[in-house]
């Protein structure tokens, strides 16, 4: 197939971009910039040149493709909810340009919004419409879509970690390192789920060649690590002390990662493994947390 893939050059694209190749697939990728550009051409892709805060230009790059993988986000979680009305944006011009057509689309969202109720480990069977977190708008936008005759699919995602990047763990990283201290809410008790990136890479592929229209497949390989046990992690990682904080103190501690902080988001990917077989093989997140160099600053 003749692949368009948004964000080629980001932290999870980049990852599937080699295994389309590998496993046969033509890419076009997506790229902002010229040294984007650059390094999808040395990948072994044909570059499309767009940008979010462009949904119709940046959906043009569907038009030849014979399937669609849509990664590309915006991920300044300080203006999270803004992030996820552009990508709204972005799925309702990809699907104007599949509208009639089999071709498959997938999109990306997050775990919890298969979440069934408190406490309660998130599904894929499961959608829930009024979830709080503004991810909700993806998967909303992709039943919009299907509604007009997309062939539309879901990946959402966990916590999605390497040695370097560990989705919402990073922000907590750089926190601690600011603070001097690395915290958590209550006993720390509340859980996420998380994945290595090459397992989930693999995912998006195994979603994409078996496609089923209006499926959702959970990137999950671990379940539920509790918070308490993340912070832990952090705190050896730099050398700082880890600490317990009311939740009235976690606002002004943990700022715009406060509501995250405390919130519990465990997830299974049963069906998933079941239906897909996908059997995860990376690294825990704990383990990459442990392997991480704590004296780089990110850029």
């Amino acid at each position: 197939m003749r692949v368009f893939l948004t964000g080629a050059t980001g932290f999870v694209g980049s990852r599937i971009l080699p295994q389309l190749l590998a496993a046969g697939h033509q890419v076009i990728g997506n790229a902002r910039s010229e040294a984007g550009a650059r390094r999808l051409e040395l990948a072994g892709a044909a570059v499309h040149r767009g940008d979010l805060d462009d949904p119709a230009g940046l959906a043009t790059g569907a038009e030849a493709a014979d399937a669609v993988i849509h990664t590309a986000f915006d991920h300044d979680f300080s203006r999270y909810a803004e992030s996820c009305e552009k990508d709204r944006r972005v799925i309702a011009a990809i699907g104007d340009v599949l509208a009639g057509s089999d071709r498959p689309f997938l999109i990306t969202s997050a775990v919890g919004m298969g979440s069934p109720g408190t406490g309660q480990f998130a599904r894929e069977d499961v959608l829930d419409r009024d979830h709080p977190m503004p991810r909700i708008a993806s998967e909303l936008a992709g039943l919009a879509v299907g509604e007009r005759g997309v062939s539309v699919g879901v990946v959402r995602l966990s916590q999605i970690h390497d040695p370097v990047k560990q989705g919402l763990v990073s922000p907590l990283i750089e926190l601690a390192r600011q603070k001097g201290v690395s915290a958590y809410v209550g006993d720390g008790g509340n859980r996420w789920c998380a994945a290595a990136v090459e397992d989930a890479a693999r995912l998006y592929v195994l979603a994409l060649e078996r496609h089923e229209p209006g499926a959702r497949w959970h990137a999950v390989a671990e379940e539920a690590i509790s918070v308490r046990s993340i912070a832990e992690a952090i705190g050896a990682g730099l050398d700082v002390p880890v600490s317990s904080l009311t939740e009235d103190d976690a606002g002004e501690h943990f700022g715009w990662m406060a509501g995250f902080a405390a919130f519990d988001m465990p997830g299974s990917a049963a069906l998933t493994r079941e239906r897909l077989g996908w059997v995860p093989k990376g690294p825990t997140l704990l383990e990459n947390l442990a392997r991480m160099d704590y004296s780089a600053i990110p850029d």
